[in-house]
């Protein structure tokens, strides 16, 4: 079967019509998660944050699956939402299965780090941001196309200075989980990198 360049160009745009939709929904409804969790937190006096990462509790080991879900209160929820949206975004419109694979890299990585360095109760997406940004970035050097250089010069020029959150300056910022979730992000990137056979 023989395709017109037209109707090529067409498909193509649908497919990539249909995945930023899909990023955009998965995203949308992630941070919508978010903010009720934080919502029912309120409520009960902060009862949600014992799912936050308790360092060296091996019992608590399976928080490191739900502590980037939680927060801190709302301030600590605003302050995330849009670089969640902005990042997870775009790391989800390069394919979506990709993506949910990356994010638990991420999620490992960066909670297992908190357990085992952090000394204090660690929740909040920032593990998740700081991965996204590191996954983008890692994409753009192995996989080494046109787009992908230029998302993750975009994404360094937007938030390079995020970077010095894996700065060990503030007692209240845990910069543990910034360190690992940036280094989740970029073995992920390089895991799920293309075969260069294939391209």
């Amino acid at each position: 079967m023989s395709y017109t360049p037209d109707r090529q160009r067409s498909e193509s745009l649908a497919r990539h019509g249909a995945r930023a939709l899909s990023a955009g929904v998965l995203i949308l409804s992630v941070t919508a998660v978010m903010w009720v969790l934080e919502a029912v937190d309120y409520t009960s006096n902060g009862w949600l944050d014992r799912f936050g990462i308790q360092p060296r509790d091996v019992d608590d080991l399976p928080d490191i699956f739900t502590a980037p879900f939680m927060h801190g209160g709302f301030g600590h929820l605003m302050a995330n939402t849009v670089p969640f949206l902005i990042l997870g975004f775009i790391a989800a419109a390069r394919g979506i299965a990709k993506f949910l694979v990356a994010s638990l890299i991420i999620i490992v990585v960066g909670g297992l780090g908190v357990w085992f360095i952090s000394s204090a109760n660690t929740l909040g997406s920032s593990i998740l941001i700081f991965g996204f940004f590191g996954y983008l970035v890692g994409r753009g050097i192995f996989e080494r196309r046109l787009l992908d250089i230029g998302i993750a010069v975009g994404v360094v020029a937007v938030y390079g200075t995020m970077l010095l959150g894996v700065l060990p300056s503030d007692p209240t910022i845990s910069w543990q989980g910034h360190l690992f979730g940036l280094l989740g992000g970029v073995l992920a990137s390089w895991v799920l990198r293309r075969d260069p056979s294939s391209a």
